[in-house]
């Protein structure tokens, strides 16, 4: 299935159930809740995937999971992060077998490497697969920033297509427009960047409350491509004391009390990884609850 790098994303939560195996029934819930919200992709294995605690058998049995479920209405998208070119090759094309039908990539783990080292490692892994690829440009957690001049080097491989822009500098989507023109599609990755990002032309969004709140996700996005931006920009409004949620260390666990609330999740996530507690947990039920409170009537933004 063809990859257009367009629209609604979501970075999925990985369910488990209370005694930590995979938990396919609520798994299946929410991706039921994101389908039938119009979502134009999903993305499997991400932070919020919480993939760094994941085996490698269940990342395998999530993607054939996940083929399953969207049947061929949205395509799948692997989200690979290791530590080397090797592992990030071989990680890529056990994605295609399982029936991915693309790749995010984010630049190698743990070791820093420099442009040449972070281009060499993005170039080596495309070269491998026939899989569209979106590189993941996130400096503020993972330290590497891929800078234009490093997109220019990429520019040789065809199906590296497309940019999650996560550096919190919106101006880089018109500086990437400036630089390519449509050479890369662009998708938002941050929550509380999104509008303002496609309303500079970025094509998409890589979402994270989406995994709650699927229809007010894809409300925005439907909008503000159909020019009512006054509609889009309330929904907005509303949702960003939530879309905050996204962007704090515990942001798997905020999500997933979020997912609760919409009924379409659980609390449990995976050691070291714990639920909400205390203080921490009551702020954000706060906000949770005054969110579903004055949750706006959506118009029927699926048929504009």
């Amino acid at each position: 299935m063809k990859v257009n790098w367009e629209g609604v994303y979501p970075a999925v939560t990985t369910k488990f159930t209370a005694d930590d195996r995979l938990d396919h029934e609520m798994f299946a819930k929410n991706i039921e809740a994101q389908l039938s919200a119009g979502v134009d992709g999903i993305i499997l294995g991400g932070t919020l995937g919480e993939a760094s605690s994941l085996m490698e058998d269940e990342k395998d049995e999530l993607v054939k999971y996940t083929a399953e479920l969207a049947k061929g209405k949205v395509p799948v998208v692997m989200n690979i992060a290791e530590q080397t070119t090797k592992g990030a090759i071989k990680a890529a094309e056990k994605a295609k077998a399982n029936g991915a039908n693309g790749l995010m990539m984010l630049p190698p783990m743990r070791y820093k490497a420099d442009d040449h080292e972070t281009v060499t490692y993005f170039k080596a892994v495309a070269q491998s697969t026939d899989l569209p690829i979106m590189i993941y440009n996130n400096p503020i957690d993972y330290k590497i920033e891929v800078t234009l001049d490093m997109f220019e080097s990429l520019m040789e491989c065809e199906n590296i297509q497309a940019v999650k822009e996560s550096t919190r500098d919106i101006s880089n989507v018109t500086r990437m427009r400036n630089r390519f023109g449509d050479r890369f599609k662009i998708l938002s990755g941050v929550d509380t960047l999104a509008l303002e990002s496609m309303l500079m032309g970025a094509d998409g969004w890589v979402a994270g409350l989406v995994c709650a709140f699927p229809a007010e996700t894809v409300a925005i996005y439907r909008l503000q491509k159909a020019g009512k931006i006054k509609e889009a920009r309330d929904i907005y409004r509303w949702f960003l004391p939530l879309l905050e949620l996204d962007i704090n260390s515990k942001l798997v666990q905020n999500i997933k009390l979020a997912e609760v609330a919409t009924g379409i999740g659980t609390e449990n996530v995976r050691a070291p990884r714990l639920p909400l507690h205390g203080e921490e947990r009551k702020k954000v039920l706060q906000i949770i609850d005054e969110g579903l409170k004055n949750r706006p009537v959506l118009p029927d933004y699926l048929n504009i």
